[in-house]
């Protein structure tokens, strides 16, 4: 059960958003709003998925899912970079890239995000496919969604709150969910699109599994952790401290 025709006219439609999206980088010298996109890709797909095919109760779940979830996410994520400069991650891409970033920013970031959340939106697909009855792996991975969600919106909230208090100007933030892991924020994510995988894999669609593997890989190895890591001991010493105390990624107890 795989439908290439659907699947390539999602990433079409995910080429025109990138495409749009890189327009207005263009006119503010500014790609940081794809990180407001990203989520919102999956929304697209997931509306051009469930809207293209005859209508089920599997479908209608994970299109409410997806919503919630990228919309909280893009919000967020708006609101945090609203009249701030380009993040630091892409002036260095900037950096690297110039001249001529202007142009190649369309394929150097907002065409690869979206090449990414095509392959990642396996689950969506297939669950939109699926013509089972809802089953036990169905709500195990609603489940599994509703941990994620609660892990990134707490861990978002709370962040902002440490951070708009001047008192902790240049402190680590090791309370609540954040003294359990590292990211937890990144674990909600893994957590959210291994339930979507969940899903899918209910609907008889073992091969869209490669989306949640492809997402874990990003958060763990390339964009999240291990980006985000990178030189933040250098910036700030005492972060080598929590680092030693706390799980980087799975939640866990507090190190001695």
């Amino acid at each position: 059960m795989f439908d290439l025709s659907l699947y390539l006219t999602g990433l079409a439609a995910l080429a025109v958003f990138a495409a749009a999206g890189w327009v207005l980088s263009v006119f503010r010298s500014n790609v940081d709003h794809v990180d407001s996109q990203w989520s919102l890709m999956f929304l697209l797909a997931m509306l051009v998925y469930a809207g293209t095919v005859p209508e089920t109760q599997r479908g209608r779940l994970l299109l409410v899912l997806v919503a919630i979830w990228a919309i909280r996410l893009s919000v967020y994520l708006t609101a945090r970079n609203w009249g701030h400069p380009e993040d630091r991650r892409y002036q260095a891409i900037r950096r690297r890239n110039t001249p001529g970033f202007a142009f190649s920013s369309l394929y150097r970031v907002f065409l690869m995000q979206a090449a990414l959340a095509w392959v990642i939106s396996l689950p969506l697909l297939g669950a939109a496919l699926g013509r089972t009855e809802l089953g036990w792996l169905d709500w195990a991975g609603v489940a599994l969604w509703v941990v994620g969600v609660v892990f990134e919106t707490m861990g978002d909230w709370q962040l902002a709150r440490f951070k708009r208090d001047p008192a902790n100007a240049g402190k680590v933030m090791d309370r609540g969910f954040w003294r359990w892991t590292r990211h937890p924020n990144y674990f909600g994510d893994f957590c959210v699109w291994w339930g979507f995988g969940l899903i899918g894999l209910s609907a008889g669609a073992w091969w869209c599994l490669l989306g949640p593997v492809l997402m874990s890989v990003l958060l763990l190895r390339v964009s999240g952790v291990t980006l985000l890591e990178r030189d933040i001991g250098q910036r700030r010493p005492e972060y080598a401290e929590y680092i030693r105390r706390t799980n980087a990624f799975f939640p866990g107890p507090r190190r001695g």
